[in-house]
């Protein structure tokens, strides 16, 4: 049989491996003794009562948790498919442990339930437009409700919205007739204001007839730089009139 002070070194070891603990920086330890909630430490060096003393590991670096695609009605009766991003991460770690079972399960479960409710409150247009509002009023209701667990939410971005091949092609055709009507309100005040300009023309041109001799004769010159044609002006005497005049 083994000596008696092998199996006293064996206790020791074991007395000394669950009593001492060692947390890396971004850990922390909640310490239950006898049931009983004591704090939270670490990191470092931790020392626990054996059998007495027992610790739960929370870490508090930032979580990121990918919300799986919802199914979405907006409130115009759109159809769509939404996924999103959140960005939290563990504040106070005593909360954390005794408020809630599972901290990470049930924020991805609130995340789901407030992405279908904000959504479909909301228009499509304002979902793809205004985005940055509807991520802001996201993290502010999730961050409420994670708030009591000791979990603060920095940030929710809708990440993708996958619109139905019918809704898709509407856009196109909304987009194709705006850009046609933008093309038309241009073109026709382009018409506009040449249409002013002619008009200042004729009030000047009507003050000072001789312009209008001037205005034929420049363009007898720029006719003239053509040599690959012949064109043939007939000039009324009346054009004449005030030239023989004078």
């Amino acid at each position: 049989m083994l000596p008696f002070y092998v199996f006293l070194l064996v206790f020791v070891v074991f007395i000394l491996a669950s009593a001492v603990r060692i947390l890396n920086e971004y850990e922390r330890g909640v310490i239950f003794r006898l049931g009983r909630c004591i704090g939270a430490k670490g990191p470092g060096l931790i020392l626990l009562i054996p059998i007495v003393d027992r610790m739960v590991k929370c870490s508090l670096r930032t979580v990121v948790f990918d919300v799986p695609t919802q199914d979405i009605i907006t409130h115009d009766n759109v159809s769509m498919q939404v996924n999103a991003v959140v960005y939290f991460r563990v504040l106070d770690p005593q909360k954390s442990v005794i408020e809630v079972e599972n901290f990470l399960f049930a924020t991805s479960q609130v995340s789901q339930t407030t992405l279908r409710s904000v959504l479909g409150q909301v228009d499509l247009d304002d979902l793809l437009a205004r985005r940055d509002k509807i991520n802001d009023q996201l993290q502010t209701i999730i961050d409420q409700q994670t708030e009591p667990w000791g979990v603060k939410v920095a940030l929710v971005e809708v990440k993708h919205v996958d619109l139905p091949q019918e809704m898709k092609r509407a856009m196109a055709r909304q987009a194709e007739a705006e850009r046609e009507r933008r093309a038309k309100v241009i073109a026709a005040d382009g018409e506009r204001q040449a249409a002013d300009k002619l008009t200042e023309a004729a009030a000047i041109i009507e003050q000072h007839p001789v312009a209008i001799q001037l205005r034929f004769l420049q363009t007898l010159v720029e006719v003239a730089s053509e040599n690959n044609s012949t064109t043939i002006f007939p000039v009324p005497i009346d054009l004449l009139g005030p030239l023989l005049k004078k």
